[in-house]
């Protein structure tokens, strides 16, 4: 799991293309002190698994490397990745760690583009207090957006300003703008999106009570207990198999 928070503003260092895959490297001194082989790092809000060796984590390059697999690159923006790109960066959550975003788990749904920027105030001194970003939404998870609610956009929490049916828009930060990959986006250009895994969690639940080969999970006694007809009938699916 991660929060959203990036810690570091890396770059690409290289690609290697192998068959349908690639393995990249990249440069993050920050999230690669006291990396360890098979530790995953959130690279634009995809989760990589660290590869390299421990002898080569000991170099102190500041660098490592992590494979993409043909299905990660058909579904995120990692495939557009060229060497200088730069990059969101975020470790793993450690367990006690403040959440300073929402739980994001690395898995990219879909991607976006960034349809719009509309600069906002400005301080005394000229500079930017805020942006409002819009991206463009698409149609299979443009139901789990909510306004006041969270999504990640290339591994970065936000807050949804508005929820539009096919977009959403956000207002960044100085801190964001400067310290992320969006203050540099530009129109057109695509993100990665993931949104809060609580309301898919949510909308399965629900299904469970319409769909008859699905447990009924928010029943109080469980898929097998004495709730009545379609209960029943639920459980003995299940045990012949019946069920998907």
């Amino acid at each position: 799991m991660f929060t959203g928070i990036i810690e570091e503003l890396g770059e690409v260092v290289s690609i290697e293309e192998i068959g349908d895959s690639s393995r990249i490297r990249l440069r993050g001194p920050v999230v690669c002190s006291g990396a360890r082989h098979g530790d995953s790092i959130a690279v634009n809000g995809v989760c990589l698994t660290v590869v390299d060796t421990p002898e080569q984590l000991a170099a102190g390059t500041g660098e490592f490397s992590a494979d993409v697999m043909a299905e990660t690159l058909h579904r995120s923006s990692l495939g557009e990745l060229k060497p200088g790109s730069p990059v969101n960066l975020e470790r793993a959550m450690a367990l006690g760690d403040r959440l300073g975003g929402h739980l994001v788990q690395g898995h990219v749904d879909a991607t976006g583009t960034l349809l719009g920027r509309e600069p906002g105030e400005r301080d005394a001194a000229g500079e930017l207090r805020w942006e409002v970003l819009r991206f463009s939404l698409p149609e299979s998870i443009s139901r789990y957006l909510v306004e006041k609610g969270s999504i990640t956009v290339d591994g970065v929490s936000l807050t949804v300003v508005e929820a539009a049916r096919d977009s959403f828009t956000v207002s960044l930060i100085p801190a964001t703008l400067a310290l992320t990959t969006l203050g540099a986006k530009t129109v057109g250009a695509s993100v990665n999106l993931e949104v809060d895994v609580l309301a898919k969690y949510v909308e399965r639940l629900l299904e469970s009570r319409t769909l008859p080969n699905l447990p009924n999970l928010l029943s109080p006694t469980g898929p097998t207990g004495p709730t009545g007809a379609d209960d029943t009938n639920t459980a003995n699916e299940t045990t012949t198999g019946e069920s998907k």
